[in-house]
């Protein structure tokens, strides 16, 4: 298997800087569009066969040294008993907006293989398929990306009602947060039971608070989650399952967030990774950071891009190569596979 992506997860010497990318499976990939046309997107999120098909496709088409399951953030608010449901001209859309306590109440903290079983079964699926081939990242929304979404009802613009309840009713703000971390914690146990071989945490909208206020309403979830996915680790006698931590805007909150407990740092592209590596203490492994857009440049100039992210790097005792956040729809399928070549060729030892 090319544990290129695990060694380097651990810090470990690695003969080239592996490389994945975020929503790597996606609608800029024409073999994606063709499974997409046969169902809705949720419906494609609760098929295992159809799960693990799309998983697998830039493995095959991009050479990629990392799988990451396809599926949603939002999985879990389902779970939960919130309605979900994806428009195509407004996204994401939960209802009933968990803003009150009786909305909040009737939430419940749910068994991952009961109300999520076909997250699971298409990991099961996939360690199958990738046998020989290349390890499979599980994810999960961090608690408080995963809150946004279940207090605005969908996407926001300034996250009103979130800062508001965060502010104006701090206590029931902590008790949705309480059942959201639990379920995640439950949920990214779930998904290493049944074969993940390394987690990340996505912390998208993590990037709109102070430091403060990060801390104490956002990373402080994450970290009771980190601590105990570690302790389960090691009660069960599991072997460590890097955790990754990926956080929206990271360039004011990297001395908050060395602090996570994590194993990766993921770094967007607002800060250069050499300076994100000092600020995160030095020690680190961090995955990153070109800019999505920058995939719309042409090949020689990405090359310079990718030179300079390998160059900055280099201070790090590991670094996978990644995307700062999420391919975009719109981006030729070529020049992410010549980035991936790109990274390959000239990280080589």
């Amino acid at each position: 298997m090319n544990d290129t992506f695990l060694k380097a997860c651990r810090g470990e010497e690695v003969p080239f800087t592996p490389i994945w990318i975020m929503r790597q499976a996606g609608r800029y990939l024409d073999q994606y569009q063709k499974v997409r046309k046969k169902v809705d997107f949720l419906t494609l999120c609760k098929t295992p066969d159809l799960t693990a098909e799309v998983t697998i496709q830039p493995i095959d088409i991009l050479n990629v040294d990392a799988a990451i399951l396809f599926s949603d953030i939002l999985i879990p608010c389902e779970a939960m008993g919130m309605n979900l449901e994806f428009r195509e001209s407004m996204g994401p859309v939960l209802s009933p907006a968990a803003r009150d306590k009786n909305s909040i109440d009737r939430l419940s903290i749910p068994d991952p293989e009961d109300k999520m079983k076909f997250v699971m079964d298409t990991i099961r699926i996939l360690r199958k398929e990738l046998t020989g081939r290349v390890p499979l990242i599980g994810f999960a929304g961090a608690p408080f990306t995963t809150a946004t979404y279940m207090i605005e009802g969908g996407t926001s613009r300034n996250f009103l009602n979130t800062k508001r309840m965060i502010y104006e009713n701090p206590d029931l703000y902590k008790s949705l947060m309480d059942k959201i971390t639990a379920t995640i914690t439950e949920y990214l146990k779930a998904q290493i039971s049944a074969g993940a071989q390394a987690v990340q945490i996505f912390d998208t909208w993590g990037g709109i608070f102070s430091p403060g206020d990060f801390t104490e309403y956002a990373l402080s979830y994450v970290i009771k989650i980190i601590e105990a996915l570690k302790k389960w680790m090691k009660t069960e006698n599991h072997e460590h399952v890097p955790i990754i931590y990926f956080v929206g805007e990271t360039a004011g909150l990297l001395n908050e967030i060395r602090t996570s407990g994590a194993d990766v740092f993921g770094v967007d592209w607002r800060i250069n990774l050499d300076d994100a590596v000092k600020r995160l203490g030095g020690d680190v492994v961090v995955q990153g950071n070109l800019d999505p857009l920058s995939l719309f440049l042409p090949q020689d100039k990405i090359e310079e891009r990718v030179k300079d992210v390998l160059s900055r790097a280099s201070s790090a005792p590991g670094h996978i190569f990644n995307l700062g956040h999420g391919v975009v729809p719109q981006t030729p399928p070529d020049n992410v596979i010549a980035l991936v070549e790109m990274v390959h060729r000239l990280s080589r030892r």
